[in-house]
């Protein structure tokens, strides 16, 4: 599946297939074209992609070949050990997490898993979490915190599930109990938003001590799509919404919502998922190291006033 602003890169793409193919199948020297045409495929796609508009972000970050959790765990660990259920109801596919080994060291690995093909899609509810997903992660990390594990959240959802079924279990409490309890963990929490980070289902796995986002995601209370319809009472604004909005990772970080931005391959992370778990796991590593240093009580007292300070203006 190619988006508008990608198909001009294809087509070029294409040509640069065929004309490599002509030179395989004749004796025609083509070497300095085909050089020609990669420095202008590549130029195109730096200027593409720098200046994406944020709709057009938003519309990358659900690309149907974009890296999900479970991608990024399997290419960043040496081992996982996936634990299930939350021990009341059952267990939410639309929440994954366990035991990872990363350079030597063991996480704990949390976060919405959304699905390729319509049977995944409808085991793992479209990432879209319970009840019970938000109290399973809530029983992970408690278990992070018994061994003195650091936990490491990967956030893509466009929100958690609004089913009447979700309300009768306690959807809204199961969130909140969340948010409290994560303040007050006492080892380092790395949280990323890795696609669609959206509502209190993004904000239910998202308290931590440090707060990142992939280049081209995006954060909000709401998805444009919504916004647009509760203001235009239509689908048809989602662009101006979205750009009202400001969404982006690079709005967040001007706002100082999140602490820092980790940049994607050029095209996006599914181009490449090797470089961009590399990327992750550099930073995963940094800041764990630099939050394990820390005494626990100044840790989780920084945590907390991270959180405080969103909002508040000064005059």
């Amino acid at each position: 599946m190619l988006l508008d602003f990608e198909k001009p890169i294809a087509e070029l793409e294409a040509k640069l297939d065929d004309m490599k193919k002509i030179a395989q199948e004749s004796d025609v020297d083509v070497k300095d074209a085909v050089k020609s045409l990669e420095t202008k495929i590549k130029n195109l796609k730096k200027e593409t992609f720098s200046n994406l508009t944020r709709w057009q972000r938003v519309q990358l970050s659900r690309h149907p070949e974009r890296p999900y959790t479970l991608d990024y765990i399997y290419e960043m660990s040496d081992d996982f050990v996936e634990l299930h259920g939350d021990r009341t109801v059952k267990d939410d596919k639309a929440i994954v997490g366990g035991f990872a080994t990363i350079n030597d060291q063991t996480f704990m690995v949390i976060g919405q898993q959304k699905g390729r093909n319509t049977k995944q899609r409808q085991l793992r509810n479209f990432g879209m979490a319970n009840p019970e997903g938000y109290r399973k992660a809530l029983r992970l990390m408690k278990m992070a915190e018994k061994f003195n594990k650091p936990i490491i959240t990967l956030i893509d959802t466009p929100g958690a599930f609004p089913g009447l079924e979700a309300e009768e279990r306690g959807q809204g409490e199961a969130i909140a109990r969340n948010l409290k309890e994560m303040f007050m963990l006492k080892v380092p929490v790395i949280c990323i938003v890795i696609g669609e980070g959206a509502s209190g289902g993004a904000l239910g796995i998202a308290i931590g001590d440090k707060v990142f986002m992939l280049e081209n995601t995006w954060y909000s209370v709401i998805s444009p799509e919504n916004c647009s319809t509760i203001l235009w009472r239509s689908w048809d604004y989602k662009e101006q919404a979205a750009e009202a909005m400001r969404v982006t990772a690079h709005d967040m970080l001007d706002l100082q919502l999140i602490d820092g931005i980790i940049n994607e391959p050029l095209g996006g992370a599914h181009t490449d998922l090797k470089a961009m778990s590399k990327e992750m796991k550099k930073v995963i590593i940094e800041h764990t190291k630099e939050l394990q240093s820390m005494p626990v009580e100044e840790m989780i007292e920084k945590r907390i006033d991270k959180f405080c300070q969103m909002g508040v203006v000064k005059e």
